[in-house]
């Protein structure tokens, strides 16, 4: 299998994943926070020290403002349903997934929250000043995705985020893209809510993800129960992470991520960034040599994720990425990618789109093999 659908759910993933998540079952398979005995304890290690290594690795002074979710819808749901109240004001881009604009959709049903969405361009681009002139007295929340999942744009979080504190808004960062691939910094940034998956850049599996709350800001839980603290009182308890943390957490899963975060670190996010970026690059050059293929997104050696999506005329992307999966083994992913305002921008909401992402363990000789099989594809076609 040639993969390339990275920007879903990174593959292959570093050896020490799997050993960590195997030794977790095997050595240490109680619950964590929930007993003394020495299989709850190193259980609870092992997860503490998972938040340390994300706190190292964004920026994050202390490691238990760090609430471990399922993945990043979970994170951006308890984000936005956490903290916007009735009547709230939000901004955010149309280049966001529907992990954002659903939850959206639902606090300005039920709460009468209102939300502003700031037209990008078809590179995903976004223009600052536009965004400023939609602040009003009542907003509240900032939504920024930091990278596009259809488009691989960038966005500039540290200045949203600081047009943001001026009028006393939050700012919400949607890092399913960028985390362990771009540098992330809360603190440098102004970043006051992070929602990051496990399973993507951070080469962790499945299952895992988290949302950073700053300290200053206090979130209504999106689940509410057992913790393993204050547990003769009622309410949810006010201590993080345990607040944010209600059930039994997924231990093989964090003991997995733990190893993930630890080889980010070891290889580090600029040389990972890197080297997508210069297989994105080769993948892009490639295919706008094939007559009639778009690539969407930012041109040719502009800054980008490692996402290159694109369109062939005259052929369906389901079909294109059939014949790909079928024909030469190589996996890439079509159709609206949960994006459909992103498609909108880009003017693909009738088509779609094909959508290859390299990643750390993609080859050259698979990006040059991804685009011989298009030309052929494309060839047959006309």
């Amino acid at each position: 299998m040639y993969y390339f659908d990275n920007a879903a759910t990174s593959w292959p993933k570093p050896p020490a994943v799997a050993r960590a998540m195997a030794e977790a079952v095997e050595e240490y398979g109680a619950n964590p926070g929930r007993g003394s005995h020495r299989m709850a304890m190193r259980a609870s290690r092992v997860i503490y020290e998972t938040r340390k290594h994300l706190a190292r690795l964004c920026g994050v002074s202390n490691p238990n403002d760090i609430a471990f979710t399922l993945n990043t819808t979970m994170a951006l749901n308890l984000a936005i349903k956490g903290w916007v109240r009735p009547g709230d004001h939000i901004i955010c881009t149309n280049v966001e997934h529907n992990a954002v604009w659903r939850p959206l959709n639902h606090v300005t049903k039920e709460r009468g929250a209102m939300v502003s969405y700031v037209e990008s361009s078809a590179n995903g681009e976004v223009d600052l000043k536009e965004l400023e002139r939609m602040f009003q007295p009542r907003t509240r929340l900032v939504i920024v995705n930091h990278s596009s999942n259809l488009l691989g744009s960038i966005l500039p979080v540290a200045d949203i985020a600081e047009m943001a504190r001026r009028r006393g808004a939050a700012v919400l960062v949607d890092a399913a893209q960028t985390i362990g691939v771009l540098p992330i910094d809360v603190g440098r940034m102004g970043i006051d809510m992070l929602a990051f998956p496990g399973h993507k850049g951070l080469m962790g599996p499945q299952g895992t993800g988290g949302l950073y709350i700053s300290p200053h800001l206090e979130l209504e839980p999106l689940l509410h129960g057992g913790t393993g603290s204050q547990s003769d009182q009622g309410e949810q308890p006010m201590v993080r992470p345990d607040r944010y943390e209600s059930g039994t957490l997924n231990t093989p899963g964090l003991a997995g991520l733990n190893e993930g975060v630890k080889f980010v670190l070891q290889e580090t996010v600029e040389h990972i960034h890197r080297k997508e970026w210069e297989l994105s690059q080769r993948l892009m050059e490639g295919l706008m040599a094939i007559r009639g293929l778009t690539v969407l997104g930012p041109a040719l050696g502009l800054p980008r994720t490692g996402v290159v999506s694109f369109v062939l005329e005259g052929t369906d992307a389901s079909e294109i990425a059939f014949l790909l999966d079928q024909r030469y083994g190589i996996a890439v992913r079509a159709g609206f990618h949960c994006a459909p305002l992103a498609h909108a921008a880009a003017g693909t909401r009738e088509t779609g789109a094909v959508r290859a992402s390299v990643g750390y363990f993609t080859t050259e000789e698979q990006v040059d093999y991804l685009v011989s099989a298009m030309k052929e594809i494309a060839a047959q076609v006309r």
